[in-house]
């Protein structure tokens, strides 16, 4: 990392209040819709350093406060005003071990940068954007310090899942001196960052970085290995040794529609597609042997993320049109803002208020259309949106070869169900204590969307973090013989 950049000096808030916020430079839609090269550019050291001289400094951050892993974001971003690079990756290191991964997929918007000060007059500081600035900084510069790990403890835990909540959980466990082993059933580690978010908003090399740095800290990582499968929960415990296990298995089951024509060749859940773009580089047919059949047009059912996510590979295969189908309003959207502006920059055709009734298919069995309805908004929910209510006779027909499913998913029941004594809820999340992240039996934690359902990159690191502390005060109590690992009746 360059170790003579000259750093800004601190101008007085006024000033600081009136720097615009520099925007990140990107692919030009017309040139990124025919690859699949990361579309953000980053920052320069310029333009960071610059973008980082707006924050205010606050005495008390709000930012700290709505950050669910809890770095030190004025401390940071000070630095990188400094030209401190080096500092400052290892200060966001303290409580963040994926900080690149962060700086792209975290939705900074919702959450650190919503509450920025600076939000009430202009616009928030890019708290993202810088992170990930000094994180590709490091990476390229391949000045790598890893955290100071505690002497061993001899103790061993067990993490399922090597998605956000699991390598949060396990790199905090292995700075605090425990042996972790991360079970992973695909032969892949990293979870939805590797299986669900594409090339061209995370790249597949920063996840493996970020894992490569966690191997350095001493964490085993077994792939190909089903746990309710290859091995049961209480194996772990008896017969493998681990004095606790943490769930962090995520949402992979996808939902569906439940419409007629559901059945047809070329209806795909979205988990399906993305797994077979990402994970298996169908965007890179045929140096990598896995295609995707998708024909001229391809209609999305969905307008959160992983819809944006499957619009946007459907455009870069080569779909002539791609169509968002959707049945509320482009307000009620659950994507981030930015992802949607991306999307609609890249001549994607959005249906706002429209429902899927049926999908039409042709004697051979393959998806030939799609009718439509026409909705409009009623009344608020369950949920505090306004209820989408058809509109009589206002049904229409459009043609289609494939038809891509992306309403939300839940958590796969195979671990779950082979683990007597764990409270689900009616979702099948796995219950837990808030606090610790322990769930109905001792000595098991859970976190992330096996909890919560399907929700964000960060918000699954933030609950590893807490069920780390959970974990390391429950091996506290198991060494003092206050608690005992658990049992199972025969």
């Amino acid at each position: 990392m360059p170790e003579e950049t000259v750093g800004l000096p601190e101008l007085p808030k006024k000033e600081r209040m009136k720097i615009p916020r520099h925007p990140m430079p990107e692919q030009k839609p017309e040139e990124r819709v025919r690859n699949f090269s990361e579309v953000a550019l980053g920052y320069t050291a310029e333009l960071a350093m610059m973008e980082a001289q707006r924050c205010l400094q606050c005495e008390k951050p709000l930012c700290v406060q709505g950050c669910p892993v809890e770095i030190d974001i004025p401390a940071f971003v000070d630095l990188i005003r400094q030209g401190k690079f080096k500092e400052a990756v290892a200060k966001i290191k303290e409580t963040n071990t994926l900080p690149a991964i962060c700086g792209r997929v975290c939705p900074q918007e919702d959450q650190c940068e919503m509450v920025c000060v600076l939000t009430k007059k202009y616009t928030p500081v890019a708290i993202g954007r810088l992170e990930r600035f000094v994180a590709d900084l490091e990476r390229e510069a391949g000045e790598i310090e890893m955290p100071h790990c505690a002497p061993p403890t001899g103790h061993k835990v067990a993490v399922i899942g090597s998605g956000p909540a699991g390598l949060t959980c396990a790199a905090d466990l292995a700075r605090l001196g425990h042996q972790v082993t991360i079970f992973e059933a695909l032969h892949k580690t990293g979870g939805v960052l590797v299986y669900g978010i594409p090339e061209f908003r995370l790249p597949k090399a920063i996840v493996d970085y970020e894992v490569e740095n966690l191997k350095r800290m001493g964490v085993e990582i077994r792939t190909g290995f089903v746990v309710g499968k290859t091995a049961t929960v209480e194996e772990l415990f008896w017969e493998y040794g681990y004095d606790a296990v943490f769930f962090g298995t995520g949402a992979g089951l996808p939902a569906f529609l439940g419409i007629p024509g559901e059945q047809f060749i070329g209806v795909l859940s979205a988990n399906e597609f993305l797994t077979r773009v990402n994970l298996m580089r169908a965007y890179d047919f045929p140096n990598y042997d896995t295609p995707v059949r998708l024909g001229r047009r391809v209609a999305v059912v969905g307008a959160g993320n992983v819809a944006m996510d499957c619009l946007r590979c459907a455009k870069r295969l080569g779909a002539q049109e791609v169509i968002c189908i959707y049945r509320r309003t482009r307000a009620e959207s659950p994507a981030r803002k930015e992802e949607l502006e991306r999307a609609e920059e890249e001549f994607i055709d959005f249906r706002w208020l429209s429902a899927p009734l049926e999908i039409y298919g042709n004697e051979e069995g393959f998806v030939t259309g799609m009718r439509i309805q026409r909705m409009e908004l009623g009344e608020p929910d369950a949920s505090g949106r306004r209820r989408p209510v058809p509109i009589p006779g206002s049904e229409y027909d459009i043609e289609v070869d494939t038809v891509i499913v992306a309403i939300g998913q839940s958590p796969n029941p195979l671990a779950t169900r082979a683990t007597p004594g764990l409270e689900l809820n009616r979702h099948g999340c796995i219950v837990v204590d808030q606090q610790t992240m322990m769930s109905s039996i001792p000595g098991v934690f859970a976190g992330g969307d096996i909890v919560t359902g399907a929700a964000t990159v960060i918000l699954a690191m933030g609950a590893g973090k807490t069920a780390a502390r959970g974990i390391h005060e429950w091996l506290g109590k198991l060494e003092r013989g206050e608690v005992s690992k658990p049992t199972w009746p025969r």
